[in-house]
């Protein structure tokens, strides 16, 4: 009999198949001593099988290119980090072997960061894999991960790590369905990235029976369990009636009636590129700087080495709208010549603007570096800056812009709620906004972002997070500055037609949401978008929000 699930949908499309499982196992060596004798032996071990794992996930990184090489750059630096090495190295010495050296070295690296109130949980599931993969390599078995198959299936697992999504065969998983994470997981992203159809955070999902088949609907988070041959044709035909809607919806992003609504994309780097232009983008909403600096946590990346990096990107929009964030160093993306390694909370702590304002050498280079890469290029640049909180933190960030001597707009991203409360008085100081909605979602609710059993505040259909949106859209409008959104909530193409209708003046996205959203704005006029937003922020939680702004677009 048919039953239905409901998690978190996180990346459109339906997968129909059979259910197959990560596979697992169980990583932890024996605790044996070993002789002193052995200890340098055991240490050259160690440092091979680290090496090693490094070195794979950089190759499965240049591999899958775009985001995933920024994510699983990040790995393979966490992998070499030197003061878990050296904590390895001092265990084996007195009388560990390299496997349990590194299984205890990582889980007690483990329990610090979980003691640091949890804010780097997701964090903490990237140590877990690297840890694995090291220790599997030692003990000499296979790292568990996507099973074998010759038929297409529906991967299901607790969580997947970055290093499994990245290089998923979509010829083969139909779609995959998680136990935790939510919709700004890695694996939320990179799903979103390879247009696999996925679903996170759904209670009991590891509880599904090998062989059982399930409906997967990626975009309402619905997962049917031995769905009928009505469900099953109800779903195939809603799909075929989106693939032909995607066909058909072409050119710049408007409503039914014309309000223009440029539709640009979310970018991890020049490997992004293609797909977005593939994908019809009018420009960039949102261009990540991290992967540059991910190369190497000691120092920053030369000016010589960014110049040429930014200007792969903006060649690929002329004419075009190229929205550069800087440096977003800290919290999670933690940089060991740039962020304090002791914070309590490094979430609530030096992260963002606050770290380039205290390095503004570091500042200072990649706007010098932005500046030369625009010379002579068409290209319509804007830079804006991560963590703004206040007015304060808006000058500071113009004046160095100024001081830099870069011809763009300035901007701010709107990420903390003050800067949403008091977006009127930020606008003073620069000359647009981005929201963040992803942040801006963890810091209004206290809800981390990489914590599955806290979803249900990371929800963007939120109407407190809604409020949020239309406050800062009714600042740039008041202004006379423009409000884009460049969170993952500008990727949900209902909810698209929302933020248009708060006032939100342009989405970015990642590339494979681009078509849906562009297809689904067409259908509607501005005063339907008005009327749903109204509907959504009238409701008083997510759900009731989606179903009230669903309903007025459906004209129920």
């Amino acid at each position: 009999m048919e039953t239905t699930l409901r998690g978190v949908g996180v990346s459109h499309g339906v997968a129909i198949g059979e259910v197959r499982h990560m596979g697992t196992a169980v990583l932890e060596p024996p605790a044996k001593q070993i002789p002193a004798q052995e200890a340098g032996r055991e240490q050259g071990r160690a440092r091979q099988a680290v090496d090693a794992v490094a070195a794979d996930l950089m190759a499965r990184g240049n591999l899958a290119g775009g985001e995933a090489q920024a994510v699983l750059e990040a790995q393979a630096m966490m992998a070499q980090d030197p003061e878990l090495m050296a904590d390895v190295d001092r265990r084996i010495a007195v009388g560990s072997t390299a496997e349990r050296a590194v299984y205890d070295a990582f889980a007690a690296y483990r329990e610090l960061l979980a003691g640091a109130g949890e804010y780097l949980a997701g964090r903490v599931a990237d140590l877990d894999d690297v840890r694995n993969r090291i220790v599997a390599r030692l003990l000499g078995v296979p790292m568990p991960g996507v099973p074998d198959s010759d038929h297409p299936y529906v991967l299901v697992a607790r969580d997947l790590a970055p290093a499994d999504t990245a290089l998923l065969d979509p010829s083969l998983v139909l779609g995959f369905v998680t136990e935790e994470g939510g919709p700004t997981s890695h694996s939320a992203i990179l799903a979103r990235a390879l247009g696999v159809p996925a679903v996170v955070a759904l209670p009991g999902a590891v509880e599904l029976g090998e062989g059982t088949v399930v409906a997967v609907d990626g975009s309402t988070g619905e997962v049917f369990v031995h769905p009928s041959e009505e469900r099953k044709t109800e779903l195939a035909a809603a799909a075929a009636e989106r693939r032909a809607a995607l066909a058909a919806s072409t050119g710049p992003g408007a409503t039914a009636d014309g309000h223009k609504v440029p539709l640009l994309a979310n970018v991890g780097g020049p490997a992004d590129v293609p797909a977005a232009v593939a994908a019809g983008a009018e420009g960039v909403g949102l261009f990540r700087t991290e992967f540059l600096f991910l190369d190497d946590s000691e120092r920053a990346p030369s000016e010589e080495k960014q110049i040429a990096a930014y200007r792969q990107v903006l060649e690929a929009f002329p004419e075009g709208r190229v929205v550069v964030r800087v440096l977003d160093a800290g919290a999670d993306k933690p940089l060991a010549f740039l962020t304090p390694a002791d914070e309590p909370n490094p979430a609530l702590g030096v992260r963002g603007l606050r770290t380039l304002l205290d390095h503004p050498d570091v500042l200072r280079t990649q706007l010098t570096a932005l500046a030369k890469a625009a010379e002579g290029l068409p290209v319509h640049l804007e830079v804006m800056a991560p963590m703004v909180a206040d007015r304060a933190d808006a000058r500071a960030f113009a004046d160095a812009c100024r001081a830099a001597g870069l011809r763009a707009k300035f901007g701010a991203m709107v990420e903390i709620p003050s800067a949403a409360l008091r977006a009127r008085s930020i606008l003073q100081e620069v000359e647009f906004l981005s929201l963040g909605t992803n942040d801006l979602a963890q810091y209004t609710f206290a809800a981390d972002r990489q914590v599955g059993a806290v979803s249900r505040l990371q929800d963007p259909w939120q109407p407190a997070l809604l409020d949020l949106v239309a406050l800062s859209a009714e600042a740039a409008r008041a202004e006379g500055k423009s409000c884009g959104v460049c969170g993952e909530a500008a990727s949900d193409p209902l909810l698209a037609c929302v933020l248009t209708g708060l006032g939100v003046t342009s989405l970015s996205m990642g590339a494979a949401s681009l078509p849906y959203v562009r297809a689904t704005l067409a259908k509607f006029t501005l005063a339907q978008c008005e009327r749903a937003a109204a509907a959504a922020r009238a409701a008083d939680s997510a759900e009731e929000a989606r179903g009230a702004a669903q309903g007025v677009l459906s004209g129920e």
